[in-house]
């Protein structure tokens, strides 16, 4: 093997040389103690190839959707031990829900499947950047891992327009709030406060 790098700095030298698919460290000092380390060069690889098949798997249930006139062209899945547990696409107009994304379709059959709340010992795999909604849904199953294929402005282009500050704002290139948001105050207000001092006794933090 030829050294593909050699570092000398007077006190330790260090050379790395490579032969897939491992690269090897060698390090010796000036007492003349030498160390060997090998790395598997194939591991970002493994991780890569791993990314595209459940990747692409999102990107046949985004097809998949709109084949089946269930939603929008978006798909996710979720992957726990490597194994998919949910396979899900856009379910907004099926189940005439604006909520129905695949992102949330996807965490709630995983959560159902799994009989968990957390999944934190799981990863996501969505066709296409995650709307605010879907975000806040990630964050909030703990999902350890997101992976998604094309950018929000893809969607954008043809009429998907889930960016709630430019909304709010008004700037939003398709969509416009028209959302009025109040706060209740006087008795009302309190009421409503009061509910978590009456109710933290009686219910498990999850």
């Amino acid at each position: 093997m030829i050294p593909i790098l050699l570092v000398d700095a007077g006190f330790v030298r260090l050379w790395i040389f490579h032969a897939h698919p491992f690269y090897f460290i060698v390090v010796e000092t000036k007492d003349g103690t030498v160390s060997v380390a090998a790395a598997f060069a194939g591991h970002q690889e493994a991780v890569q190839d791993r990314d595209h098949k459940f990747l692409s798997k999102a990107v046949e249930e985004a097809y998949k959707g709109v084949d089946c006139k269930d939603g929008g062209p978006f798909g996710a899945v979720i992957v726990h031990n490597d194994e998919i547990v949910a396979s899900c696409h856009n379910m907004v107009l099926c189940n005439t829900d604006p909520t129905a994304h695949a992102e949330v379709t996807a965490i709630r059959e995983a959560c159902k499947k799994l009989k968990q709340i957390e999944l934190a010992d799981c990863e996501i795999y969505a066709s296409c950047e995650p709307c605010p909604m879907c975000f806040g849904a990630i964050h909030l199953s703990r999902i350890k891992r997101l992976v998604y294929g094309a950018k929000a402005e893809a969607a954008i282009a043809i009429g998907f327009d889930d960016f709630i500050a430019d909304a709010l704002r008004g700037t939003g290139f398709y969509q416009k709030a028209t959302l009025e948001i109040k706060r209740a105050d006087g008795n009302e207000a309190i009421i409503a406060e009061e509910v978590f001092e009456k109710t933290k006794e009686k219910f498990q933090m999850y």
